[in-house]
C-alpha cells in the first residue's frame, strides 16, 4: 500500500505558542491506528480531524504512544472513553501517565522546569490513564492488524520507542525532529542513551522518518549531517 494513502499526519498546536506536535493516523484493513495523541488543549481539533479522515468512534483500533510526555499523551483518556480504543506504550514510561508526572523516570531535570511544568502543562486526574498493555523492543504489531514492529529508542525518555513499518518507514517520537532541519531533538534526558539509539538506527534500513515535531524527512538526509 502506498504510504501516502494510509498515513495521515495530524498537526496540533502546543499550549502557549510553543510550536506544534504531530499525531499520525494509519488506516489499515483491520481499522485505524493512532500514533500519539497531542496535548489536551487541542482535543476538539483532534476529534474533528479524526472524523474528517474517516475515523469515527468505535473505529480506532489502537493508540500507540512513542513516550509519556503530555504533548503526546494528553488526549488518551478521552479517546479511550469516546472512541473505545486500546492503548499501548513502553513500561518504562507508564508511571508518567499513571501519576501525571512527566519527570517520573527522568534523571536530569532543571529544578525550575520541574516546578513550573505542572502549573503550565498540568496532567490532572481526568487525563491520567493506565495503558491496556505494554510494548517492548522487537514486538510485532501484526496481531493487532498493523504490519510494524517496535524499536526501543531511549534518550528523550527512558521508555521512548519508535514504530518501524513494513515499508521501512519510522515513527521516531522525540528522538529526532525536523522543525528547521532534520536533527536530534534538543531535549534529551540521557544523551548517551540517545547517541546509542542513533547508532542503532544506522544499522536499520530506514526510508522516511515521521517525527513527533516538524516535517517528514528522508533518513538518508539526516545521516548525511551527523
Amino acid at each position: 500500500m502506498d504510504m501516502k494513502n494510509y498515513i495521515k499526519p495530524i498537526r496540533l498546536a502546543l499550549p502557549y505558542r510553543l510550536g506544534t506536535v504531530n499525531c499520525y493516523l494509519l488506516e489499515e484493513e483491520a481499522g485505524y491506528f493512532l500514533i500519539d495523541t497531542g496535548s489536551s488543549n487541542m482535543r476538539r481539533k483532534l476529534k474533528q480531524e479524526l472524523e474528517r479522515l474517516g475515523c469515527k468512534p468505535g473505529q480506532l483500533k489502537l493508540i500507540i504512544l512513542t513516550h509519556g510526555d503530555f504533548d503526546h499523551t494528553g488526549n488518551v483518556a478521552y479517546l479511550k472513553e469516546k472512541f473505545g480504543a486500546r492503548v499501548c506504550m513502553h513500561a518504562d514510561d507508564c508511571g508518567m501517565v499513571e501519576t501525571g508526572n512527566m519527570f517520573w523516570n527522568r534523571k536530569n531535570v532543571n529544578p525550575i522546569v520541574r516546578m513550573l511544568s505542572p502549573l503550565l502543562f498540568g496532567f490532572g486526574r481526568s487525563k491520567r490513564f493506565t495503558p491496556d498493555f505494554c510494548i517492548q523492543d522487537g514486538d510485532s504489531l501484526m496481531e493487532y492488524g498493523l504490519d510494524a514492529r517496535v524499536i526501543s529508542l531511549p534518550g528523550h525518555s527512558k521508555g521512548s520507542v519508535g514504530i518501524l513499518t513494513e515499508n521501512s518507514d519510522l515513527f521516531c517520537g522525540d528522538l529526532l525532529d525536523n522543525v528547521k532541519l532534520p536533527g536530534i531533538n534538543q531535549i534529551m534526558d540521557d544523551r548517551e542513551a540517545a547517541q546509542e539509539s542513533i547508532t542503532r538506527l544506522r544499522t536499520i534500513p530506514i526510508n522516511l522518518v515521521y517525527p513527533g515535531h516538524g516535517e517528514t524527512f528522508l533518513m538518508s538526509t539526516f545521516l548525511e549531517k551527523v
